[in-house]
């Protein structure tokens, strides 16, 4: 993943490279609740081609959607390409900081947060340290506007 567009949040050359490029994705803040966003996304990535693990302290060891749900991404099996976050903007940013220290090991190369988070030092230090990164977009949304 070129981040050379990566100042440009809306760009959609950006968006289409990362959904091209990406095949594995740490979902933080996957929820067992059908009605909540991040399940619905979860859905929709499985059923496009994605590897998605889930990420919930709270459903850690359980299965959502046929998959393991892991405690945090630190716990994720590598490689992962994505880290994407269904956390409150101020929760975000210990995520990227996660991320950013376990990118080496887990092969993250992109931070994606969520339709309505953003967190700009988090991502502004997530960028200086090589990765890519998407905030306040829905990765759904955007799949089913340009990748359809």
């Amino acid at each position: 993943m070129n981040s050379e567009n990566n100042d440009s949040n809306d760009s959609d050359d950006l968006i289409i490279g990362i959904l091209e490029s990406v095949k594995t994705i740490a979902l933080v803040g996957a929820s067992a609740n059908s009605s909540r966003p991040s399940y619905r996304v979860m859905e929709y990535l499985l059923a496009n081609g994605y590897t998605v693990y889930p990420v919930n302290p709270g459903l850690s060891g359980g299965e959502l959607l046929g998959q393991t749900v892991y405690a945090s991404i630190a716990d994720v099996p590598s490689p992962c390409d994505m880290v994407d976050i269904f956390r409150k903007s101020e929760d975000a940013g210990k995520v990227c900081v996660e991320a950013i220290d376990l990118a080496p090991e887990k092969g993250f190369q992109v931070v994606w947060m969520q339709l309505g988070i953003s967190n700009n030092d988090a991502a502004e230090q997530a960028r200086e340290a090589g990765l890519v990164v998407v905030e306040d977009k829905c990765v759904k949304i955007e799949h089913e506007r340009l990748m359809r």
